[in-house]
């Protein structure tokens, strides 16, 4: 199971550049937060950070997001993103899987799900998004989840679709 930061350490660069990206225009507390963090870890003032051009800065902070010490900074950015920007991935894999939820986000998932009904919610959500982008979010759907399914743990593991390329 890969958690937030390992995730950032996975994913494409063009990925995390956008995931900052939208973040830094569309949810600035956050970004305000994982900037601040990411300084303090390099133990540098948030403005020598700020001076960088955006592509720099956002490279910079991808690399120290992948760290475990940044686990909530890394994990702050991606929830975020995954709900203002993914909103389609998370609706389509809970709609597949007929999990009642609001705009994608869950109260309370089952304890466990049918493996035939798990591998159709993949299938489905395979089909119509960005091969990178699902990975990212089954990794952290399994991984910020109390419930954490074996099933999904296993696919995660063995399909060669839910791996990273590179």
């Amino acid at each position: 199971m890969l958690t937030a930061h390992e995730l950032f350490g996975f994913m494409s660069p063009d990925l995390s550049h956008q995931i900052l990206e939208v973040t830094y225009v569309d949810n600035r507390d956050v970004y305000r937060a994982a900037l601040n963090s990411v300084a303090h870890s390099k133990h540098v003032r948030p403005v020598f950070l700020e001076k960088q051009p955006r592509k720099e800065r956002h490279k910079a902070m991808a690399a120290a997001l992948s760290r475990p010490s940044m686990e909530e900074a890394s994990s702050g950015l991606l929830r975020g993103w995954l709900v203002s920007h993914q909103a389609a991935v998370l609706t389509g894999f809970l709609d597949a899987l007929g999990i009642a939820h609001k705009d994608g986000v869950v109260e309370q998932l089952p304890p466990a799900m049918e493996d035939a009904k798990l591998t159709s919610a993949v299938d489905t959500i395979l089909a119509k998004h960005p091969q990178e982008i699902v990975v990212v979010y089954l990794h952290a759907f399994n991984s910020m989840n109390d419930s954490g399914w074996q099933n999904l743990q296993s696919l995660l593991e063995n399909d060669a679709r839910l791996q990273f390329k590179h």
